[in-house]
Protein backbone atom coordinates (compact mmCIF):
# COMPACT_ATOMS: atom_id res chain seq x y z
CA UNK A 1 0.00 0.00 0.00
CA UNK A 2 1.20 3.48 -0.57
CA UNK A 3 0.88 5.48 2.03
CA UNK A 4 0.69 9.65 2.74
CA UNK A 5 4.23 9.87 3.20
CA UNK A 6 4.81 7.86 -0.20
CA UNK A 7 2.75 10.27 -2.32
CA UNK A 8 3.79 13.37 -0.33
CA UNK A 9 7.35 12.22 -1.54
CA UNK A 10 5.99 12.03 -4.85
CA UNK A 11 4.32 15.14 -5.05
CA UNK A 12 7.77 16.81 -4.28
CA UNK A 13 9.30 15.07 -7.16
CA UNK A 14 6.57 15.68 -9.71
CA UNK A 15 6.88 19.41 -8.48
CA UNK A 16 10.60 19.54 -9.12
CA UNK A 17 10.10 17.80 -12.42
CA UNK A 18 7.20 19.96 -14.42
CA UNK A 19 7.49 22.72 -12.10
CA UNK A 20 4.51 24.30 -10.65
CA UNK A 21 3.21 26.29 -14.03
CA UNK A 22 3.18 23.12 -16.33
CA UNK A 23 1.68 21.29 -13.47
CA UNK A 24 -1.47 23.65 -12.77
CA UNK A 25 -2.17 24.04 -16.56
CA UNK A 26 -1.73 20.86 -16.82
CA UNK A 27 -4.66 19.19 -14.13
CA UNK A 28 -6.30 22.64 -15.77
CA UNK A 29 -6.38 20.91 -19.11
CA UNK A 30 -7.21 17.59 -17.17
CA UNK A 31 -10.21 19.36 -15.65
CA UNK A 32 -11.44 20.65 -18.91
CA UNK A 33 -10.93 17.09 -20.59
CA UNK A 34 -13.22 15.50 -17.88
CA UNK A 35 -16.19 18.06 -17.93
CA UNK A 36 -16.31 17.95 -21.80
CA UNK A 37 -16.13 13.99 -21.49
CA UNK A 38 -18.99 14.39 -18.89
CA UNK A 39 -21.10 16.59 -20.95
CA UNK A 40 -20.95 14.21 -24.22
CA UNK A 41 -22.09 11.63 -22.29
CA UNK A 42 -24.76 13.64 -20.41
CA UNK A 43 -25.87 14.61 -24.20
CA UNK A 44 -28.00 12.80 -26.54
CA UNK A 45 -26.58 11.65 -29.70
CA UNK A 46 -27.84 13.75 -32.65
CA UNK A 47 -27.69 10.76 -34.76
CA UNK A 48 -30.32 8.30 -32.25
CA UNK A 49 -33.92 8.96 -32.58
CA UNK A 50 -35.72 10.68 -29.80
CA UNK A 51 -37.11 8.21 -27.45
CA UNK A 52 -40.85 7.18 -28.29
CA UNK A 53 -43.75 9.54 -25.98
CA UNK A 54 -45.81 7.23 -24.66
CA UNK A 55 -49.42 7.65 -24.11
CA UNK A 56 -52.21 6.25 -21.63
CA UNK A 57 -51.14 2.79 -22.57
CA UNK A 58 -54.01 1.54 -24.96
CA UNK A 59 -51.89 1.52 -28.15
CA UNK A 60 -49.37 -0.62 -26.27
CA UNK A 61 -51.18 -2.91 -25.03
CA UNK A 62 -52.95 -3.60 -29.03
CA UNK A 63 -49.19 -3.90 -30.11
CA UNK A 64 -48.82 -6.49 -27.46
CA UNK A 65 -51.99 -8.21 -28.32
CA UNK A 66 -50.91 -8.78 -32.01
CA UNK A 67 -47.39 -9.62 -30.89
CA UNK A 68 -49.09 -12.78 -28.79
CA UNK A 69 -51.39 -12.94 -31.80
CA UNK A 70 -48.67 -12.98 -34.55
CA UNK A 71 -46.65 -15.65 -31.87
CA UNK A 72 -49.49 -18.01 -31.77
CA UNK A 73 -50.21 -18.48 -35.32
CA UNK A 74 -46.37 -19.45 -35.84
CA UNK A 75 -46.42 -21.82 -33.15
CA UNK A 76 -49.68 -23.61 -34.80
CA UNK A 77 -48.09 -23.80 -38.39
Amino acid sequence: MIGWRELLILLVIVLLIFGTKRLTSGMRELGKGIREFKKGVQEPDAESPPPQLRNDGREDAAAAEQDRQRDASRQDS
